[in-house]
């Protein structure tokens, strides 16, 4: 790349003006740094960002008129929450206990709604298989014994695991990994549904090593995917918080808010704006390019900003449209990190304790596409409340009901997604470019993932800050 500013620039077609011609919005003197997208990962960048000793000033810009991203709750007239995105998160791990920390931070604790290890909800997980729930066998007894659908007790499919060579590529799709690893049972029954309901997914697609990292790390340190987890890397130092302690104690499985989760994202909100940080609602980003003095410049509809650093947690497509033609390589590189579309479908029945969600996309929205079919919120509707009917036996009509299709929501890890990031980071060092990736996109697609995406990006700023 030339040492000079990067001159072309993507503006919107209704503009004629080149990036430079618009107003210059400025702030007061110190670096700044520019956040883009207002979703939980830019929030949680921001909100890091704004915790520093010394915060640089920051300018957090969203396109749309709400922050929050894909995590939306709304009240129906009966006061039912119903999530038109997540509707949990798990606690577990460091990332886990991390994000209730952040929510003790944010002095949500009172409003936790936490789903206890002995509740039904988290002792029962069930795969519908063969038009007909199965319940997952559990406990040692539950490994011994024939456990439709599987044919088998799953008992072998570990002894499998135990006398299997560690695999030799760098990569690999899941269903081959898990075929290779756990039989072609689990591999089609349970890693293929696992696929579907995290990613709406492929597993003959998707990658081993970027969709599951535990796994397929605990092959590569303990030539067993059972001894690596078992075994572990060692105890790797938590946070600890009253609300850390208690989730663990209790075994949570998982955790909402009352209000819905999408109080957290409000909750942050409330935090930047008293923190000083410039939150831009309903202002789409159209190119960005970088000024001879290594300043960015960000092109908004009809004014720009300037800043030292960006932030980019859009999805990776998105960014890949915005980057000059001296950023070629990397836009390539984005562009190739692909997501697909899911139709949220909530269902209000009279007599039921909680709402109905049902979450359909992936390849079969694709499929549909291909073969001419409208996605219409009467198509999704009735595939609804037919899966209901059958798994469920709700077959009444629901008294209430919300249908949202959320186009590219989940970007996909296929085989060989540890390349492209790799790509994308060496470019970005090779280049010295003040530009840092989070998001959804590259590590991670749920919210804990995001979250500590955005802390990630944001320690990497104030630590060059401090180098500097």
């Amino acid at each position: 790349m030339s040492s000079g500013p990067w001159a072309k620039t993507a503006v919107p077609p209704a503009h004629s003006l080149a990036c430079g011609d618009f107003p210059l919005i400025s702030f007061p003197m110190g670096r700044t740094v520019v956040v883009l997208g207002g979703g939980i990962s830019g929030l949680a960048a921001s909100y890091y960002l704004s915790r520093a000793p010394c915060p640089p000033k920051v300018v957090l810009v969203e396109g749309s008129k709400r922050l929050g991203g894909w995590i939306r709750s709304i009240r129906g007239p009966d006061g039912a929450i119903f999530e038109l995105g997540p509707r949990g998160i798990r606690p577990a791990g460091v990332l886990g206990a991390q994000t209730l920390l952040l929510v003790s931070e944010l002095g949500l604790d009172s409003e936790v709604l936490p789903v206890r290890g002995d509740h039904p909800a988290a002792q029962n997980r069930f795969l519908y298989v063969g038009g007909a729930l199965h319940p997952l066998p559990t406990g040692l007894r539950g490994l011994l014994r024939p456990s439709p659908p599987f044919s088998k007790p799953l008992f072998w499919a570990g002894l499998r695991d135990l006398t299997k060579p560690r695999g030799k590529e760098p990569d690999e799709t899941v269903h081959s990994f898990t075929q290779r690893r756990l039989g072609p049972e689990v591999a089609s029954l349970a890693m293929d549904s696992l696929c579907r309901g995290v990613f709406a997914g492929n597993s003959h697609e998707l990658s081993i090593r970027s969709c599951f990292p535990s796994l397929f790390q605990a092959e590569q340190s303990h030539r067993s995917v059972i001894l690596g987890l078992l075994l572990g890397a060692g105890q790797k130092p938590q946070p600890d918080s009253a609300l850390i302690r208690q989730a663990r104690a209790e075994r949570w499985s998982q955790w909402s808010l009352r209000g819905g989760l999408e109080m957290l994202p409000q909750a942050f909100e409330s935090h930047l704006t008293s923190s000083g940080v410039h939150v831009l609602r309903d202002q789409p980003v159209y190119g960005l390019s970088l000024q001879a003095e290594g300043h960015w410049k960000v092109c908004l509809g009809d004014s720009s900003l300037e800043a030292d650093h960006v932030i980019s947690a859009i999805p990776a497509s998105e960014l890949s449209k915005l980057l000059p033609a001296d950023a070629a390589p990397l836009a390539h590189v984005l562009s190739t990190i692909t997501a697909v579309s899911v139709a949220v479908v909530n269902l209000q029945y009279q007599g039921a304790n909680l709402p109905v969600q049902v979450m359909m996309g992936g390849s079969w929205l694709h499929t549909l596409e291909a073969s001419g079919c409208a996605l219409s919120q009467e198509l999704f509707l009735q595939q609804a409340q037919e899966a209901v009917a059958t798994q469920l036996g709700l077959k009444e009509q629901p008294s209430h009901c919300l249908v949202h299709l959320h186009k590219n929501c989940i970007p996909q890890y296929t085989l060989g997604h540890w390349q492209k990031m790799e790509s994308a980071m060496q470019f970005l060092a090779a280049q010295r470019l003040p530009l840092t990736l989070a998001g959804a996109s590259y590590d991670g697609v749920a919210v804990n993932d995001c979250i500590e995406s955005g802390r990630q990006a944001a320690v990497r700023i104030l630590g060059t800050e401090r180098n500097s």
